[in-house]
């Protein structure tokens, strides 16, 4: 099997990854998750992995901001989005698309650090490429204002610099 890997414009490609989310995560699905009910940002960059028939198969979004950590602004790269279709899993897609993200905002060399936000059941997968829990606090925006976001777990991937604790906020929706 051949896939092709792109690295494309958020809001032009969505048209593409949308039956992606709509198969992985159906609204039936979304609301028994712990994020059920979050409104998310929209990816700046989305990494598809297509197969040979040209459909979607995996999916990673990048999200690219100025964020504040312990009062100090640093520039955050985001993961967001991170979805294999059921029938494709287990073959490497996720991690191929992974890594095209964090080289993606390697290349920018502007990101301090890459964030995302992980359900228990997938700690193993990030933890054994390189993302640690970040210990601190979370804030974000929501449509009904500030919150502490604790619906799951934030991880970091060092860039430039190594955050463990602290407080991070967002300055915006969560991704």
């Amino acid at each position: 099997m051949s896939i092709e890997i792109d690295i494309v414009n958020g809001d032009a490609s969505w048209k593409d990854a949308k039956p992606l989310f709509e198969a992985v995560w159906p609204p039936h699905v979304v609301a028994t998750l712990p994020w059920a009910g979050i409104a998310f940002a929209h990816a700046e960059l989305r990494v598809l992995v297509r197969d040979e028939l040209d459909d979607v198969i995996c999916h990673v979004g990048i999200h690219r901001r100025d964020v504040t950590w312990n009062g100090r602004k640093l520039r955050a790269g985001g993961i967001g989005g991170v979805l294999t279709r059921e029938d494709q899993r287990g073959r490497g897609y996720a991690t191929i698309a992974l890594n095209a993200a964090i080289r993606t905002l390697k290349d920018e060399a502007s990101t301090d650090f890459a964030l995302l936000f992980c359900e228990p059941k997938n700690v193993p997968f990030y933890a054994a490429r390189g993302w640690t829990p970040f210990e601190g606090e979370i804030f974000a925006e929501q449509p009904s204002g500030r919150i502490r976001f604790t619906a799951i777990a934030p991880y970091v991937y060092d860039l430039r610099r190594k955050l463990r604790q602290g407080t991070i906020d967002l300055c915006g929706l969560p991704w």
